[in-house]
């Protein structure tokens, strides 16, 4: 069988040993240490934040963030539907409610006029969420000028997960930092890895220090151990903090190798019946994965795509199934950009996420193309251009 094409797997730059070498040569292995302060540092500056917080992942930071929000039982969250379950995962971890909103055909990301519906609801309701978590997905920022002046009309914080979206951009400004506290993730899969582990960024001095203080097991500063406070172990390592402040210095080759390999699909695939994911005028994307949706008048389906392509060694997945479509959060409210149905469940029944690993060489990006033209022409009773 010919070698595998992933989707999107760890891509090691060369430098991430100088720093993993300085830990172990310090004896620095232990959560904490010289590059998790430099690795917070670093993202900082990278993305015109005040302060960071380098945790074990993205998961961690948002649940932190609630906490900071003072999110508790029975409160509401907003949550954008068109997510990976983390998202809204640690909303119930406080034992909140989660109420899941629409995408917008545009962005993908969380629609404004489902939104408005959603905060008309809970105003009728007396019961304002205590925040909103908006997801940058699949690279792409929201569309932050329709979003958050519904948020501040409210009063409402928000939480921007970016957790997919580190080095892209919404009129220049770096996502993460469009809310009141913003969430990175350094998965495997994603553009750059620290293993496993987050960040998370914030203007807010004092939300920084306490969630800090949270993620370090709410240890008091007194001599002995002394807890007041429920605690968490969700400090970043300083081996993965090493490899983290590596990966960085090659983010902006990856965002480029990202891009180009998205124009490449778009290019190419020209006359198959399917779409790539658009892109808003108003930002600049960093094409973590490449999407496309086939058209609704082709017969081809995402599972016969998907099963085309694996069935030649090649990684691809299905979008993210929408939270209020999935089994386990069903039973909370929806509010849909579009009278009948969603967006968001839409795109999820047309969509595929196409290989967009950053170490695919021209040819294996040509073996993709030419596999999708052939899957296409099999399952599609389309008369296609190419």
């Amino acid at each position: 069988m010919s070698k595998r094409i992933y989707l999107s797997s760890p891509h090691m730059g060369g430098s991430e040993m100088k720093y993993i070498q300085e830990a172990f040569n310090s004896n620095w292995i232990a959560p904490l240490g010289p590059n998790v302060n430099a690795f917070e540092q670093e993202i900082c500056d990278y993305t015109n934040s005040q302060f960071a917080l380098a945790i074990s992942s993205g998961t961690a930071g948002i649940h932190l963030a609630l906490k900071y929000l003072g999110v508790g039982a029975g409160d509401y969250v907003f949550c954008s539907s068109l997510t990976f379950s983390a998202s809204c995962n640690p909303i119930l971890y406080e034992h909140a409610i989660p109420i899941f909103i629409d995408s917008e055909p545009n962005s993908w990301n969380m629609s404004s006029v489902a939104l408005e519906k959603a905060f008309k609801w809970a105003e009728k309701q007396n019961k304002l969420p205590k925040a909103v978590i908006v997801v940058d997905l699949y690279g792409q920022t929201a569309d932050w000028d329709s979003l958050l002046p519904i948020c501040k009309r409210y009063g409402v914080p928000v939480i921007e997960d970016a957790a997919e979206a580190l080095g892209a951009t919404y009129k220049g400004k770096y996502c993460g930092t469009f809310g009141d506290i913003g969430v990175f993730s350094f998965n495997g899969n994603k553009i750059i890895t620290t293993s496993g582990g987050g960040m998370v960024v914030s203007e807010n001095k004092q939300a920084i220090d306490k969630m800090l203080f949270w993620s370090t097991q709410a240890r008091e500063q007194v001599l002995h151990y002394e807890h007041k406070e429920l605690g968490y172990n969700y400090r970043m390592s300083n081996v993965c903090a090493g490899i983290g402040r590596g990966q960085l210095e090659f983010l902006k080759e990856r965002i480029a190798k990202k891009g180009a390999i998205f124009n490449k699909y778009k290019e190419d695939l020209n006359g198959l019946p399917i779409k790539m994911m658009p892109i808003i005028n108003e930002g600049k994307s960093n094409f973590w994965l490449s999407v496309l949706t086939i058209n609704e008048d082709c017969s081809a389906t995402p599972s016969d795509i998907i099963g085309d392509l694996n069935g030649k060694n090649i990684e691809a997945r299905p979008v993210w199934k929408p939270m209020h479509l999935q089994p386990f959060y069903k039973e909370y409210k929806f509010f849909s950009h579009i009278e009948n149905g969603s967006v968001s469940g839409d795109l999820f029944n047309r969509g595929v996420c196409l290989p967009s690993d950053t170490k695919m060489i021209d040819d294996e990006i040509e073996i993709v193309i030419d596999s999708l033209k052939t899957s296409f022409t099999i399952n599609s009773r389309n008369i296609l251009t190419i």
